[in-house]
């Protein structure tokens, strides 16, 4: 038996060919040294001899079963880990509701910069200039008008800011595109909407009104006499509730524009042109007899006539409650525009 290197090293040997030409003789050979047994030279591959004891030949090793993996689930270290299963989250799942949204909104109108700004421009205003007329005034100055007129001054400029503010809390969020997040968050976009219409309005109705109040019973104050007519419970209402109903009313609408425009610069110019127009238009509407009528009655209804209304500066005019329900019927009807488009428009 012969291994695999026997074979190869005792390969044939290819046949010569015999030499041409006449034979020769053969040299003589030399002397020989007396005969010699050769070491015998062992092939360093050839196999060991053959012994009649056993031999146990290595196995291969054989391939262990491969037991299943498992993966140790994720959570609180104090738990311990009962087996595999479908992971339990510890916190609490419940459905949103319109809470949800306007903790939401609450959180994000209070944590912006325009919000403490603007409405606090606002308040200096109303109470800085109201508070302004009511010490550079006499008491003689109210014998006709009630003393709550002071804060008609103020609320002329600061319902600008409310416009402004009413504006950014809307259009903000396409500009800086969180409205996709706010509407992945919340998908039911009309909750979104309600939520910041609730919260913006309750915010600047509450802090007009504070402002209102404290310039009228400042201004009461700092003129009272026989001289004075005292304001009735009616022209007080007018003066502080009223008037902040009407400001506040007025950046609802100009959230609403804003929800349709879906651009700062326009929806602010847009209403600045529903605040100012209808006291700049009636003047040149007048000067025709075709359009007077028109231009009388816009002027009635346009927004510094209808706060001298409501603070009732003249007995000429009515209480301004007329006014102030055309302006909730305007806003009602820009919101329903405003939730129609926000379902149908993508983001």
């Amino acid at each position: 038996m012969t291994t695999p290197y026997q074979q190869q090293s005792q390969a044939p040997v290819p046949p010569q060919s015999p030499p041409q030409g006449p034979p020769q003789a053969a040299p003589p050979m030399p002397p020989q040294a007396p005969h010699q047994t050769a070491p015998r030279q062992t092939n360093p591959y050839q196999a060991a001899p053959h012994h009649h004891a056993p031999q146990h030949h290595a196995q291969p090793p054989q391939p262990q079963p491969h037991e299943p993996h498992q993966q140790m689930p994720s959570g609180p270290p104090s738990q311990p880990y009962a087996g595999v299963g479908p992971y339990t989250s510890p916190i609490p799942v419940r459905r949103t509701s319109l809470g949800n949204a306007l903790a939401s909104e609450w959180t994000k109108i209070k944590s912006v910069r325009s919000t403490i700004w603007t409405l606090s421009v606002m308040v200096a205003l109303v109470i800085g200039i109201g508070l302004l007329v009511a010490a550079s005034t006499a008491d003689s100055d109210y014998d006709t008008v009630p003393t709550t007129l002071p804060g008609f001054f103020g609320t002329l400029l600061g319902q600008l800011c409310v416009v402004t503010l009413g504006v950014l809390v809307i259009t903000s969020e396409y500009s800086t595109g969180m409205i996709r997040t706010t509407l992945t968050a919340c998908p039911q976009r009309s909750r979104v909407l309600t939520a910041k219409a609730l919260v913006f309005f309750t915010l600047s109705f509450t802090i007009t009104t504070v402002a209102l109040v404290l310039v009228a019973y400042a201004s009461m104050g700092m003129h009272s006499g026989p001289a004075v007519a005292e304001p009735t419970d009616d022209q007080i209402l007018g003066a502080t509730v009223g008037a902040g109903l009407y400001v506040s009313l007025l950046g609802l609408l100009s959230l609403a524009v804003g929800a349709i425009l879906r651009h700062s610069a326009g929806a602010i110019t847009t209403m600045l042109g529903v605040v100012l127009l209808p006291s700049i238009l009636p003047a040149f509407l007048m000067m025709s007899d075709s359009l007077r009528d028109l231009g009388s009655k816009m002027l009635e209804y346009s927004s510094p006539q209808s706060l001298a209304s409501l603070f009732q500066i003249d007995d000429s005019l009515n209480n301004g409650w007329p006014q102030l329900s055309v302006l909730a019927g305007i806003t009602a009807a820009a919101m329903i525009a405003a939730y129609a488009l926000l379902e149908k428009r993508d983001v």
